[in-house]
């Protein structure tokens, strides 16, 4: 017999087992726990799930599975039907976030949170053919492959309905992402795919849980460590709810394009507080010339500007920057002052430590640019710190 270590985890796992075989009492043991889990990530998809579960029911014939929908609070209830589908049938989970926000998180926490050996992510809109899954799965348990990715740009793949404007997204921002993965992947951008849990668990921490393209920061992470094998599958239409893609998705993605370009130095939310100071450069100006068209002496029209530029900064990161954290209603109004309060210090920051990098070096542009970064990363500390935290 094999002596297993005397921790305390075996030895509480001993107890539970003698005390469920005292007389009159049964340890029930689950005949087949799930080989493969497949996490939902929902938002306002109440009308869609229980058709992604009788789809995967169909699908999965023979295969032990459960699926873990990942809900960010859906106001329209997406929980609270998932549970129900769950006390009718246990393969079905529900872990719901309260003060979270964002695809990639969700998808890390639900693949987290599973025992499977094998975890699948796809989408609630039933855009995702879960008819592939199989395919995908053997592909995994054979040893071939260490991911399966759904691709729709591998001959026999579509986009299905995309009109020319997202089909031009989609082709320009999977050819970015693919200079960025080391892999020659055709769909690097695939929100459908299939991992081996022990490989996922290895590059959880070096994951960004903002975002909303989980699969590329996977590829970005590994640096050609995973071995693909894609499968060609077409586009469905969304059946019912609205599409999530905006223009936050868009600040998201060239983001971890950067965060992943700086090896993780980076941190993804800098980069979206940095577009949004960019943003506020250009109120700035804009808010600068009409104070002095309107014929307000410099001084006023330039604090005046100072002012706007900083309140339009405020509510947009948090809107986009911090949209997981958001402050809401008399938090944000208490919020916007105290952001007043951190950026004019860091204003003082930059002004002094560009006057003494003059002083000791009169390069104009070095003191210039250093005044800024050290402001500039001021402000986004104390904002995370003090204003948005969890």
């Amino acid at each position: 017999m094999i002596q297993r270590p005397n921790s305390e985890l075996h030895r509480r796992i001993d107890s539970l087992t003698l005390a469920a075989a005292e007389p009159g009492r049964t340890l029930t043991r689950i005949a087949s726990p799930a080989e493969l889990a497949i996490i939902v990530p929902t938002f306002n998809e109440c009308d869609n799930v229980a058709q992604v579960v009788e789809q995967l029911d169909r699908a999965l014939a023979g295969i032990a599975w459960e699926v873990v929908f990942v809900d960010d609070h859906s106001p329209d209830g997406t929980a609270d039907v998932v549970r129900e589908l769950g006390r009718c049938d246990p393969r079905v989970r529900c872990i719901l976030r309260l003060g979270r926000r964002g695809l990639a998180g969700a998808c890390i926490e639900g693949m987290l949170a599973t025992n499977a050996r094998w975890v699948a992510v796809m989408d609630a809109d039933l855009q995702h053919d879960a008819r592939l899954l199989p395919r995908m799965l053997r592909a995994l348990e054979s040893g071939s492959a260490d991911i399966a990715i759904g691709s729709r740009y591998i001959q026999g793949g579509s986009v299905g309905t995309f009109g020319s404007g997202r089909r031009l997204a989609s082709n320009l921002s999977t050819a970015m992402a693919r200079r960025m993965t080391a892999v020659d992947v055709t769909d690097p951008m695939s929100g459908f795919f299939m991992i081996r849990q022990d490989a996922f668990q290895r590059l959880a921490p070096q994951l960004a849980a903002e975002g909303f393209k989980i699969l590329f920061d996977i590829l970005a992470s590994a640096r050609g460590a995973l071995r693909v094998a894609e499968f060609p599958y077409s586009f469905g239409s969304r059946q019912a709810g609205n599409s999530k893609l905006d223009l936050q998705n868009t600040f998201d993605f060239l983001g971890l394009l950067i965060a992943k370009a700086s090896r993780g130095y980076v941190p993804l939310r800098f980069v979206s507080f940095m577009f949004v100071g960019l943003t506020g450069v250009v109120v700035h100006i804009a808010a600068l010339r009409a104070g002095l068209l309107s014929g307000a002496p410099f001084a006023h029209a330039q604090a005046a500007a100072t002012l706007v530029a900083m309140t339009s900064n405020f509510f947009l990161n948090n809107a986009i920057t911090y949209r997981d954290l958001r402050l809401r209603g008399g938090a944000a109004l208490r919020g916007l002052l105290v952001f007043y309060v951190i950026c004019g210090t860091g204003a003082l920051s930059n002004v002094g430590v560009a006057t003494w990098l003059y002083a000791n070096e009169p390069v104009w542009w070095i003191a210039g640019l250093a005044g800024s970064v050290i402001g500039a990363v001021w402000n986004y500390m104390m904002s995370s710190q003090v204003l948005w935290r969890r």
